[in-house]
């Protein structure tokens, strides 16, 4: 593709990846078959070819107008297009470039600025979130079912870890999953222990800067990955531990995004680079750690694995899951349309919720068309999105293998 930037972007960092960018795609359309808002809605400008033409648009210098802002807010992220693109155009990046400087040029009306800027406050810190999801709890049944059913239920803990004295790894303990669901770190840290592999968490790192990132705000989010670089590099560079192992994949995604993120920062862009080079999800350790030594005991319940958007078209991980599980003896239910986002994507459940209820209820057809016993999942918000009342339990993979390890 032609492009002719204008001159408030040309020749500007950000500018010159998006030019890049957009030279890499030749508008074949292959993308479109898999976008979750070009199937659900049917318009070019809402499947990433046409986001693309917009975001092309606005950085030859075209006006930008609250239509363009919309199309591109519907965008989920899930970055299923980059996995169907024969031309490997990074569109998660160019994403991001069009609405960050969409942002700058068109204000949002003040009420939408409030609204994701109270977001970023309150979901990005676990110490703001844990009050407002106790008091949330506490006021469920009063809630209208909408609502009610975004509150996870309050679980037990789950038994503390052997005491391994070999390997080490640190843990990003993230900031809304310790506490929606403390119980998928704790099961993590059993099933490692039992492999040999202690956990431990510094208390400087915490949000990984995913939410400020999608919702613009950039530069929170470079504070936020160098806060957590300061926190974690110094024992990954020492050997001192040899690897970050992030649980949600949403997370690790963002994690392995920092040098893309820090690439115009000197002092960090190579410590984000070795940083990224050592996150795994939990499934890459455990399927290269001999998990038959962990000796579990599956269940009898017949499982449909839910594979995130983030562990499939970020980590390129999909699959993993089903065959460790399957490697294992779990018995694993036909999964339809597996490559369709959920419609958690962060924050979308609640700046999109229309378009993410539809895509919930799609996807939990999907899960349910072999009538599993169980779903489970690997991000906390997937987790919190397929969540129902009514339907099958929602867990993470994680704590299925720690409900059916051996006693000691």
């Amino acid at each position: 593709m032609q492009t002719a930037l204008a001159d408030f972007i040309r020749n500007t960092p950000r500018g010159e990846r998006a030019d890049r960018i957009l030279r890499a795609c030749v508008h074949c359309g292959f993308c479109t078959a898999t976008c979750p808002t070009y199937q659900l809605l049917g318009d070019e400008l809402d499947g990433p070819r046409g986001r693309i033409y917009q975001i092309k648009q606005i950085l030859e210098g075209r006006p930008p107008t609250p239509v363009m802002q919309t199309h591109l807010d519907r965008c989920l992220t899930c970055r299923a297009c980059e996995t169907t693109c024969p031309s490997g155009v990074d569109y998660h990046q160019l994403i991001d470039i069009g609405r960050e400087v969409l942002e700058e040029l068109q204000p949002r009306p003040p009420g939408q600025r409030l609204q994701r800027k109270a977001m970023v406050w309150l979901f990005s810190d676990a110490r703001r979130f844990a009050p407002a999801m106790a008091l949330a709890r506490m006021l469920r049944p009063l809630l209208p079912s909408r609502a009610a059913s975004k509150i996870l239920p309050k679980t037990a803990a789950v038994a503390a870890p052997d005491r391994p004295t070999g390997r080490r790894m640190l843990l990003l303990e993230g900031c809304v999953q310790p506490v929606l669901a403390p119980q998928i770190n704790q099961a993590l840290a059993r099933v490692l222990g039992r492999l040999g592999i202690a956990l431990e968490s510094p208390p400087a790192a915490s949000c990984c800067g995913a939410l400020p990132q999608h919702l613009s705000e950039t530069e929170k989010a470079r504070q936020m990955a160098r806060r957590n670089i300061d926190a974690w590099w110094p024992l990954l560079h020492e050997r001192q531990v040899e690897a970050l192992v992030v649980s949600a994949s949403g997370c690790a995604a963002q994690v392995r995004d920092y040098p893309a993120l820090l690439a115009d920062d000197p002092a960090y862009r190579d410590r984000a680079s070795e940083l990224a080079a050592a996150t795994v999800d939990p499934v890459e350790i455990i399927a290269r750690s001999q998990p038959e030594n962990l000796a579990v005991r599956p269940s009898a319940e017949r499982i449909a694995v839910h594979t995130p958007c983030t562990q499939q078209h970020a980590l390129k991980l999909e699959g993993e899951v089903e065959r460790l599980l399957q490697r294992l003896g779990y018995t694993l239910t036909s999964v339809a349309e597996g490559h369709l986002c959920c419609g958690s994507a962060g924050t979308y459940s609640l700046t999109q919720a229309t378009l993410s209820r539809r895509l919930r209820s799609r996807k939990l057809a999907a899960l349910n068309i072999d009538r599993p016993d169980r779903i489970v999942t690997a991000n906390i918000g997937c987790l919190g999105q397929l969540h129902s009342e009514d339907g099958p339990r929602v867990s993470h993979w994680i704590n299925l293998l720690e409900e059916n390890l051996p006693s000691r």
